[in-house]
This record gives structure tokens, C-alpha cells and sequence, in this order.
């Protein structure tokens, strides 16, 4: 911390700033930790009251893909500045790999 660079000539004031920020921070996380536990009891709820598969599979999809979102935005924390090489090489895992299950699906398919 000693060596962290001040925004201003007042430390007291970037502490509490920082401070702030990191309330922030800390409410965002919570509140979507408390969303994916949410997403989680209804996909349990989907299955548990017996709904029929054409409406369980593309629900437990869409919330998976929601909550894997919640998890690179907020804590994995793709939102801040500086981990532009990071999401590149992660996208572009993910673009492969989409890919390669969309290729086999054609395989299999035709």
C-alpha cells in the first residue's frame, strides 16, 4: 500500500474513496452471488416439478450461460480496465470450442 500512487495530494481522501469503491464492489458481488443461487433453485424447481424436457433443457441453458456471464463479469472481474489480453484468449477458447461442438453436431447429424 505504501507504494500504491495517490489520485490527489490528500491520502485521507483516496482512502475513502477506495474505501467506497470497494463497498461498492462488495455489494455487486453479493448481489450476484444471491442471483446465481437464485438461477440455480429454479433450474432444481424446473426438474423437481416434473416439467416437460423441451422446456427444462433450454431454460437450465439459458440460466448456465447467464450465470457463466455473471461469473466473468463479476467475479472474475472482466469488468475492469487492463484485462483486455485476458478476455481475448478467453473468447477466442470459447469461440473454438463452440466451434468444435458445432462441427461434430454436423458430423453426427448428416
Amino acid at each position: 500500500m505504501v507504494n500504491e500512487r495517490l489520485n490527489s495530494a490528500n491520502p485521507s481522501f483516496d482512502l475513502k474513496y477506495r474505501r467506497k469503491k470497494n463497498a461498492e464492489e462488495m455489494k455487486h458481488q453479493v448481489i450476484t452471488f444471491a442471483m446465481m443461487i437464485f438461477f440455480t433453485l429454479i433450474a432444481f424447481a424446473a426438474v423437481g416439478f416434473d416439467f416437460s424436457k423441451w422446456f427444462i433443457k433450454p431454460v437450465i441453458l439459458l440460466l448456465a450461460v447467464v450465470q457463466v456471464i455473471f461469473q466473468l463479469y463479476y467475479f472474475m472481474h472482466m469488468k475492469h480496465k487492463g484485462h483486455n489480453t485476458i478476455a481475448l484468449f478467453l473468447f477466442s477458447g470459447l469461440a473454438v470450442g463452440l466451434l468444435t461442438v458445432l462441427t461434430f453436431l454436423t458430423i453426427v447429424w448428416w
